[in-house]
């Protein structure tokens, strides 16, 4: 019976997902792939004529009331058979034998986009998966190298890969954001990524910038080594791995995303249903009888570690929304990565990590108290605007030391540890560490002076249709999937038209919509100071694509201007990833380097899809003269590119929500 109530309500979803189709004119997808198993029992073929049925009727309904239908943005599809796929068994280690003086490669890779039914907590959901992968597979490289992927789509909607705090030097339209540097991939239609990695190192990670796909799984992890690695590494470790935290949510992110945009929302994010480890975790599937639940091929990351040695734990908060506070019961660790930057360590019991921000911490084994610890990823739950009655807000993990190595991990897993949580009050408010103490390890002091100065206002405002959308100052973006900006931008550029070649330092507004599109030029290399006051009432993780930027103060409240003069500029912290609080500032000083058109924006997958992004145009002069590769200028002529983007306003216009 749970089955059948879980099918029932999928259909019901896929229903909506018809209505809109019909709205939208979407073209429908085809009926059936020859990869995929399409073996039915009776009663499901009984299940699915009643479903076509119920179809008939609900779109007869719309048509007498199309103004109360919610419209959704994902096609129709085929009934998707289950194939037996479970989260990734990985630990993503990263072993010691690695060349770190090999001379520069080329890295290949293929991947498979496709869709599939996974339960990676016990819960059924149509996930993306890379090549039959979840968490996607891990790029490894040294700085210098040169990779390439080549991406083939076999999904229902279009799609594209970011390569998140890369600097694209030299490749911008490599950078993989759906309106800015590419039109989508469609479905059915291959691309391949290729750059050259140089001047980084690090903790990065990959995933999807169409729509919320990151919320359906399309992620992973990218490790840059350098040569002076062990040397920028204060602590010396003997083993490397992964570890990837992220909310999960059971429903299709395309349908929440419907539900959060439509009127009358107030920027109400969807909230999630749990957590994942690496792409796992366990929950009671009594407590989930309204959907299809399997929880005997799942379980919790379990992480062998020998005794008495350090460790080195990367994190990376792949999630969609929620920020984590993550511990490994009765240890300390010693924070020695931020983004990229090689710190100073520096102890804590807990991390705070945000939406796209990445910290390696150093584990030290050696608490004699037990030979197995929770590892706690916590989200921070007073920072959700919603409640979900499904919600379980803490995932665990197994640290085992290396005493009982020679058992399987899953069967390790069940064996759950009694170690002892942290006496400290868990955190209530969504905010990122304090930067002051993370300095970094390779001493770079910020330019003494700002060339220019930009102020921008973050904030949520109701306009039209009592519709919810993010802004910075007067502009909320939207996403042109067919005319990226960077090629609008290289096209003006060349035909000589003065919006596009007139030089300027400030917001273009010849050259660009403002009120959807706003963008910052920067003439030649300068240094900038940008000052962004939040007046919203919830956190913004702000990633800045193509650079790191200096973190230069943030702080509650209004910007105290008296300080501006006396900043320290020493060494301040470097990283592609900060947040700015609730009724907060952040104060970032950039240099204009890196040719490209570069998306600054929120990092919670809801706030950028609401609007709240904008771009920085630095060197406009090397960009004007750019020729796009032909694969990229080929990629906006396929059929298909809307399949899966976020739907457009005037969707509810006319209507009551």
């Amino acid at each position: 019976m749970e089955g059948v109530q879980s099918d029932a309500h999928w259909r019901v979803e896929q229903a909506q997902a018809l209505l809109a189709e019909e709205k939208q004119g979407i073209e429908e997808v085809e009926e059936s792939r020859g990869h995929q198993s399409r073996k039915f029992t009776a009663t499901q073929k009984c299940e699915v004529a009643a479903a076509t049925f119920l179809l008939l009727i609900l779109a007869l309904v719309a048509v007498a009331t199309v103004g109360t239908i919610r419209p959704a943005i994902l096609p129709l599809g085929e009934w998707k058979a289950e194939i037996n796929i479970t989260s990734s068994r990985a630990d993503y280690s990263l072993g010691l034998d690695w060349d770190l003086d090999a001379p520069s490669t080329v890295r290949e890779y293929w991947w498979t986009i496709e869709e599939a039914n996974l339960n990676p907590d016990g819960v059924f959901k149509q996930m993306l998966l890379i090549n039959g992968q979840f968490p996607g597979p891990m790029i490894r490289c040294n700085d210098g190298d040169n990779i390439v992927v080549h991406v083939e789509n076999k999904g229902t909607n279009a799609t594209s890969i970011h390569f998140h705090g890369l600097y694209q030097n030299g490749t911008n339209w490599m950078d993989g954001t759906v309106g800015i540097t590419q039109c989508p991939i469609a479905p059915r239609r291959s691309f391949t990524y290729e750059f050259q990695v140089k001047g980084q190192s690090g903790t990065y990670w990959y995933h999807a910038h169409q729509g919320t796909q990151l919320a359906d799984g399309l992620y992973g992890p990218l490790i840059v080594h350098s040569k002076l690695e062990r040397q920028s590494q204060r602590i010396q470790y003997d083993t490397d791995r992964v570890v990837m935290v992220s909310d999960h949510y059971h429903d299709l992110s395309s349908a929440l995303l419907v539900e959060y945009l439509q009127p009358d929302q107030e920027n109400a994010e969807p909230v999630p249903d749990g957590a994942l480890i690496n792409g796992r975790n366990t929950r009671n599937c009594e407590a989930s009888a309204d959907r299809r639940c399997d929880n005997t091929t799942t379980s919790l990351a379990t992480f062998n570690l020998a005794s008495n040695q350090n460790h080195r734990i990367r994190f990376i908060n792949t999630g969609s929304f929620a920020e984590f506070q993550v511990q490994i019961d009765e240890h300390e660790f010693a924070v020695t990565e931020v983004d990229g930057t090689d710190v100073e360590p520096v102890y804590y019991h807990r991390l705070n990590i945000n939406s796209g921000q990445r910290y390696s911490v150093i584990l030290s084994t050696n608490v004699t108290t037990a030979d197995s610890f929770w590892m706690r990823a916590r989200m921070i739950t007073d920072c959700f605007a919603a409640k979900n009655p499904s919600l379980i807000a803490e995932v665990r993990a197994v640290i085992r030391y290396d005493g009982n190595r020679g058992k399987h991990s899953e069967n390790l897993a069940m064996e759950h540890p009694n170690s002892l949580d942290w006496p400290e009050t868990i955190a209530q408010v969504c905010k990122d560490m304090n930067t002051t103490e993370l300095v970094p390890a390779k001493p770079i002091s910020a330019p003494p002076k700002a060339d220019e100065f930009f102020h921008l206002w973050g904030n949520f405002k109701i306009g039209a249709w009592r519709l919810s959308r993010g802004f910075f100052n007067d502009s909320s973006w939207r996403s042109d999937v067919r005319s990226p900006s960077l090629e609008r931008f290289i096209n003006g550029y060349m035909a000589g038209n003065d919006s596009f070649t007139t030089k300027i330092t400030g917001f273009n507004d010849m050259a660009f919509n403002a009120d959807s599109e706003m963008v910052i030029q920067v003439d030649g290399i300068k240094t900038i100071d940008i000052l962004v006051q939040n007046f919203d009432d919830g956190n913004h993780p702000l990633h800045l694509h193509g650079y790191k930027y200096f973190v230069l103060a943030q702080g509650r409240g209004y910007f105290p201007w008296d300080t501006y003069k006396s900043l320290d500029l020493k060494n301040p912290l470097r990283r592609d990833t900060a947040s700015v609080e609730a009724y907060s500032w952040l104060l970032i000083r950039l240099v204009t380097d890196n040719p490209g058109l570069w998306a600054f924006h929120c990092h919670i997958s809801w706030h950028t899809e609401a609007g709240m992004l904008m771009q920085f145009l630095t060197r406009p002069d090397i960009v004007g003269n750019w020729r796009l590769p032909a694969a990229n200028t080929d990629l906006c002529l396929a059929e298909g590119l809307e399949k899966g983007m976020t739907p457009k306003d005037e969707l509810w216009f006319g209507t009551d929500g």
